[in-house]
């Protein structure tokens, strides 16, 4: 099996187009692609393609050609790398291109078994998210690395009154003796976003 990929806005009219993907058997000669049918891996429904207009109908879905794949490649913009004045690359960017400098904001811990990645980067899968098994670190995740600092710069009183949890919990949570609900520390959170102390 194999697939195609589409020009934006080339999926067929009530279509999700984030849930759309089509494929077919192989085949080698280019001049039966458009004969023959294809089928969305989502839905199961079939569909026929085209390379012609600027989007699909009901029944058919407006593909990319080589030439206009190559023609976006052109000037796709480079997001490892930085322009002169060390801003990231855009489609316009000419010059000598640097690498882009890197700030480690939070570590995540993702499995091997991530192999439909190489889907995703050639748009055979539109979402990350869908084949990512990421594997929770509670002593790593946000709220131990970036919020609890955070907490602990602001006075406790101030936390009793704007988060209306009791000094117990505040002062518990603030020596890492304990760790407060999913809700508590989304209003924990919102706290420090609201003060600027993150």
């Amino acid at each position: 099996m194999w697939g195609c990929s589409l020009k934006p806005f080339g999926h067929p009219p009530g279509v999700d187009a984030e849930r759309f993907q089509l494929i077919a058997p192989y085949e080698a000669d280019s001049r039966e692609w458009l004969k023959k049918t294809w089928t969305d891996k989502y839905s199961g429904s079939d569909y026929r393609i085209t390379t012609t207009g600027h989007h699909g109908d009901r029944h058919t879905a407006r593909v990319k050609t080589y030439g206009e794949v190559l023609r976006e490649y052109e000037i796709h913009p480079e997001s490892k790398c930085a322009d002169a004045s060390r801003k990231p690359c855009g489609k316009q960017t000419v010059g000598l291109l640097q690498r882009r400098n890197v700030r480690i904001d939070q570590i995540k811990y993702i499995g091997k078994e991530s192999t439909s990645l190489e889907e995703v980067e050639a748009g055979l899968e539109h979402s990350a998210e869908n084949v990512y098994t990421e594997y929770v670190d509670s002593r790593r995740d946000e709220s131990q690395t970036k919020i609890l600092p955070a907490l602990r710069k602001l006075p406790p009183p101030i936390l009793v009154k704007m988060s209306g949890l009791s000094p117990t919990t505040i002062k518990d949570t603030l020596a890492g003796r304990s760790r407060p609900y999913p809700s508590n520390r989304e209003r924990l959170a919102a706290i420090v976003q609201k003060l600027g102390v993150m």
